[in-house]
C-alpha cells in the first residue's frame, strides 16, 4: 500500500495492488501568511515566558519583583481577598498590642532561653496571647540585666579610673627609696647655676601639677623631644608632700638636658597657706563634700530614671581629684611665680607632638587664657560642649549669670598671660563661686574644677586654632586617629587613661612612645606588662 498526499494537500491519494482510493481534503482556512505570523510570535514569547519562569524560580513568590509575582500579589487584591500570611501578622499585631497593656503575672515563670521558650510552647500548647505574654516577659527581663550590667560596667569603670595601678605606685615606692638612699637622687633641681632660668622670661615657661610620676615623665619627655629649640625649655613641675621625693628622684636621675626641670612640692610655696586658700581648705575637710567624692556612689541614685551615660557623667564628676589642691592650683599661678609674665600650663594626662614655642607668639588680646573652644569641631562627642553641659540652669545664681548657649572651652594646655591676670579680680571670683556651690549643697554644677574657672575666666579667653589641642582621647574610642596624628598636644581627658588597663589599645601607642621602658625602675616595677 502506498501513500500519496497532493502538493496543495487538498487530497490524500491510498493504493494497493488491487484497489485504488482517494480522499479529498476540507479547503483550508489558514492561510500561510497567518501561519507564519502566528509561529514569529510564538518563537518571540517562549524565551519570554522562560525567562520570567526562571525569574520567579530563582526569586521566589515572597520576595520576587517580575511581572508575573507582581500579577499574583494584586491579583488577589482585586478579587477582595487577603493573603492568609498577612491576616496571621495582622492578628499578630492586635495580639501584642493587648499584651503590651496586661500587668505581667508574679507567678510566671520564664524560660531561660529562646530554645526553652519553643520547647514549652510545644509542650504546654500556648495560644497566641500566652506565647506573647511569655516573650514580652522574657525581652522585659532581658532588658533590665542588661541594664544593670550596663551601670555595674560603668562602677567597676570608676573604680578603675579613681584607683592607682600597681606599677605605677611601686614605681613612686622605689624612687621614694632611692631619694633616702642615693645622694644623686637628691641633687639640686636644677643645678645651682641655672636657678636664674627659672625667672627668665626670655624662655619658654611650662607648668605642670601632678602625683603622677609616670605620667609627668612623658609629658616632659614628648616636650623636650617635640621642641625645636629645647634649649628654651623651662619646667615647673609641681606635686603633692608624699609624691615629692620620688617626682624629684626621677628628674635628678633622668635628665632632659638641655631643658631645664624644677621640682616643688606645694607646701615648699610659701603663699599656699589656709589664709590664701580657705574654701579649698574647707572642700578638703569638710564631711559632706569628702562624702560626696569618697562615700556610696549608688546611695541615693535612682538607676531606674537615669540613662547610663548620664550615670557615668556623674559618677566622672565625683572622681576625688576634684577636691585635690592640685587640681585647684593653676588658679593660683600668678602668686606661685610672681616673676613670670607667660606661662603654658599643661594637664598630665597629655602628650606634646608638635614644637610648642609658637604658643608664645599668639596674640591674646588683652586676655589672660588662651584657649581651644569645644562647642565647635569635626567630633560632635567631644567638640559640642556649651555652658549647659556644666552648669545646672535651675539654679536661680546659674541662670541670672550665665547664658546656657555660651561655648565652653578646656582645660588641658592653656597659655596664660600672668602679667594681664594680676590686673584682674579671677581669683575672688573663682572663690566667691566654690563658696555659693558649697552653700548651695553642690547644686549648681557638678563636674569637677572647669565650672568655676568658666566663670570666673568669663570675659578673659582668647580662642585658639583648635590644632593645637585635641581632646577625648580618655572617652572616645571613634577618635580619628589621622587627626591625632596632627594635633600639636593629645588630651586623653576622660577616664580611659593610657597608663590604665581600661585604656584604648588604639590609642595608647602615641603615649607609650614616650615611656623609657629601658629604664630599671620601669622595667623592675612591670609598668603596662
Amino acid at each position: 500500500m502506498q501513500l500519496h498526499i497532493s502538493p496543495s494537500m487538498r487530497s490524500i491519494t491510498i493504493s494497493s495492488s488491487n484497489d485504488l482510493m482517494k480522499i479529498k481534503v476540507a479547503p483550508r482556512h489558514i492561510s500561510y501568511r497567518t501561519l507564519f505570523h502566528t509561529i514569529l510570535i510564538l518563537a518571540f514569547l517562549l524565551p519570554f515566558v522562560f525567562i520570567v519562569t526562571a525569574l520567579v524560580t530563582l526569586e521566589g513568590v515572597n520576595k520576587c519583583s517580575s511581572i508575573d509575582c507582581l500579577g499574583r500579589r494584586l491579583g488577589p487584591r482585586f478579587l477582595g481577598r487577603i493573603d492568609d500570611s498577612e491576616r496571621l501578622v495582622r492578628d499578630f499585631y492586635k495580639i501584642l498590642n493587648e499584651v503590651s497593656t496586661q500587668d505581667i503575672p508574679d507567678d510566671l515563670k520564664l524560660p531561660a532561653s529562646f530554645r526553652q521558650l519553643v520547647s514549652d510552647m510545644k509542650n504546654n500548647h500556648y495560644d497566641a496571647k500566652t506565647f506573647s505574654l511569655v516573650l514580652r516577659a522574657m525581652i522585659e527581663k532581658f532588658e533590665r540585666d542588661i541594664r544593670k550590667s550596663k551601670f555595674a560596667e560603668l562602677m567597676n569603670k570608676h573604680f578603675a579610673a579613681s584607683s592607682i595601678p600597681k606599677g605605677i605606685h611601686c614605681l613612686s615606692l622605689r624612687l621614694t627609696d632611692e631619694y633616702t638612699s642615693n645622694a644623686h637622687a637628691r641633687r639640686q633641681l636644677p643645678s645651682p647655676e641655672l636657678l636664674p632660668l627659672l625667672s627668665d622670661n626670655a624662655f619658654h615657661h611650662f607648668v605642670i601639677a601632678t602625683d603622677n610620676i609616670l605620667a609627668a615623665s612623658v609629658v616632659v619627655s614628648s616636650a623636650v623631644q617635640s621642641s625645636s629649640r629645647p634649649e628654651k625649655i623651662v619646667f615647673h613641675v609641681i606635686t603633692d608632700k608624699k609624691t615629692y621625693a620620688g617626682m624629684h628622684s626621677w628628674f635628678a636621675l633622668n635628665s632632659v638636658a638641655p631643658a631645664i626641670v624644677e621640682v616643688k612640692s606645694v607646701h615648699q610655696f610659701d603663699w599656699l597657706t589656709r589664709e590664701n586658700v580657705p574654701v579649698l581648705e574647707a572642700m578638703e575637710s569638710h564631711h559632706g563634700i569628702r562624702n560626696y567624692y569618697h562615700g556610696n556612689h549608688i546611695a541615693g541614685a535612682n538607676l531606674s530614671e537615669t540613662t547610663p551615660r548620664r550615670f557615668a557623667s556623674k559618677l566622672q564628676s565625683r572622681s576625688p581629684k576634684y577636691i585635690s589642691l592640685l587640681n585647684h592650683l593653676r588658679i593660683y599661678l600668678p602668686e606661685l611665680f610672681p616673676n613670670l609674665d607667660k606661662v603654658v600650663f599643661l594637664d598630665d594626662d597629655i602628650v606634646i607632638q608638635r614644637d610648642l614655642s609658637p604658643l608664645w607668639d599668639i596674640d591674646l588680646n588683652g586676655k589672660v587664657n588662651g584657649a581651644v573652644e569645644t562647642c565647635r569641631g569635626e567630633d560632635e562627642w567631644v567638640m559640642s560642649k556649651r555652658l549647659r553641659n556644666y552648669f545646672n540652669f535651675s539654679h536661680p545664681l546659674i541662670s541670672q549669670h550665665l547664658d546656657p548657649e555660651e561655648c565652653a572651652w578646656a582645660y588641658g594646655m592653656n597659655i596664660f598671660d600672668l602679667r594681664t591676670w594680676r590686673k584682674t579680680n579671677i581669683r575672688d571670683t573663682y572663690h566667691s563661686w566654690l563658696k555659693a556651690n558649697l552653700k548651695s549643697n553642690l547644686t549648681m554644677w557638678k563636674l569637677g574644677t572647669l565650672p568655676p574657672a568658666l566663670i570666673a575666666f568669663k570675659g578673659h579667653v582668647q580662642a585658639i586654632d583648635s590644632s593645637w589641642h585635641m581632646l577625648g582621647l580618655g572617652y572616645q574610642s571613634k577618635t580619628n586617629l589621622e587627626n591625632v596624628k596632627k594635633a600639636g598636644v593629645i588630651h586623653y581627658n576622660g577616664q580611659s587613661k593610657p597608663w590604665l588597663e581600661i585604656g584604648f589599645e588604639h590609642l595608647r601607642p602615641f603615649w607609650t612612645k614616650y615611656v623609657n621602658y629601658s629604664n630599671d625602675f620601669i622595667k623592675s616595677c612591670h609598668i603596662l606588662e
